[in-house]
């Protein structure tokens, strides 16, 4: 308990310093490797409501650049050994589970042969075996932790597996906390909506100027390799044909949030034929209202009858009529407002909706 102790503190420390992503994604893969020594580490990050579809965000750290773009490539085209759906079938109520791979698919998170995945496997790019955990509490799905270790080192074991998960707590805290201690409301102007064409091998092939004003803004906030946008992009392309095969995969949509993005963000994908096979329009804006609040009242804890309030108030709504419209006392609304305000670090009313809205 007191190394889990110390590992928590380092992680919260680093958040609170304001430290880097990239320097933050170095962290990551050091407070893990004191208990599982790996290669490369990839934590990506979502909220129960927004789910694993589309990642609201990601920390890469030791991911050589054609072994990441086999893993976006993989994750997006549902070829990953263990996919979300396959670890969560393995799942205690609440709990953490994870599985180690040496290479070989297990058959129950084999890809059909029309999803065959079109870069090589990890195997031929040195990796000799990966550890995965999906990363959930008593709320719902947090992300995935993929570890990786170079061929010619042991592989991961099932002891590796249940010290990693034993961290799984430990990063909820971090992910949550990063979210949270971003300023609430961002410095950065709203621009409008733009638009990007992305091909179907993931290149961009036209941008509107606001486009290309987001894709600029983005990348001032981010600061990512350039092969992590290009696989991004890439993925992308891969998953909205997969939607198109199968609507059960899930729109493609992101929600980012100010922490990643420098604002909350919407970054959605459509493809401009039925068949999902030509070119796609990427569509990046600002996520306000309803877009924003189910992922933001889940990265800050706020309950269902919370986020009814802040719904009612969102939209202009008085207090004294939100209660009538709660059959509650307006007391009672004025305590939910209070508890989100504690919650947020909201200094009042105005700042609260300008978050959201």
């Amino acid at each position: 308990m007191r190394v889990r102790d110390r590992l928590r503190r380092d992680l919260l420390a680093a958040v609170e310093l304001g430290v880097a992503a990239d320097e933050l994604s170095e962290v990551i893969s050091r407070v893990v490797a004191s208990v599982v020594p790996h290669d490369a580490a990839a934590l990506i990050a979502t909220s129960p409501t927004a789910g694993l579809g589309i990642p609201s965000f990601t920390f890469l750290h030791g991911v050589e650049p054609d072994i990441g773009r086999a893993m976006v490539h993989r994750f997006y085209a549902g070829n990953d050994p263990f996919p979300p759906q396959v670890l969560a079938r393995r799942a205690v109520p609440a709990g953490v589970v994870g599985a180690a791979h040496d290479g070989t698919p297990e058959p129950d998170g084999a890809c059909k042969p029309d999803e065959a995945p079109q870069r090589p496997p990890l195997t031929a790019l040195g990796v000799g075996s990966e550890l995965q955990l999906l990363i959930r509490d008593a709320r719902g799905v947090w992300g995935m932790l993929g570890l990786l270790r170079s061929q010619g080192a042991a592989p991961f074991s099932e002891a590796d597996r249940r010290r990693t998960a034993e961290l799984a707590p430990l990063l909820v805290d971090f992910l949550r906390g990063y979210v949270t201690r971003a300023p609430l409301v961002p410095a950065l102007p709203t621009l409008p909506p733009g638009v990007t064409i992305i091909g179907p091998d993931g290149t961009v092939r036209a941008a509107t100027p606001q486009g290309r004003a987001w894709s600029d803004q983005l990348r001032g906030s981010v600061r990512d390799p350039a092969w992590v946008g290009e696989s991004f992009l890439a993925g992308l392309a891969t998953y909205v044909r997969r939607h198109a095969r199968d609507p059960r995969t899930g729109p493609a949509t992101l929600i980012g949030p100010a922490a990643a993005y420098g604002r909350w963000i919407i970054c959605q994908a459509q493809p401009l034929d039925g068949e999902a096979a030509g070119d796609l329009a990427v569509v990046v804006h600002a996520a306000t209202g309803e877009h924003v609040l189910p992922s933001f009242c889940d990265w800050y804890g706020i309950t269902a009858r919370e986020r009814e309030v802040v719904g009612h108030l969102s939209q202009g709504t008085a207090p004294q009529r939100i209660a009538r419209y709660l059959d509650v006392s307006r007391n009672t609304v004025n305590d939910h407002i209070r508890a989100v305000f504690r919650k947020t670090g909201a200094g009042g009313r105005a700042e609260l909706l300008a978050a959201i809205t």
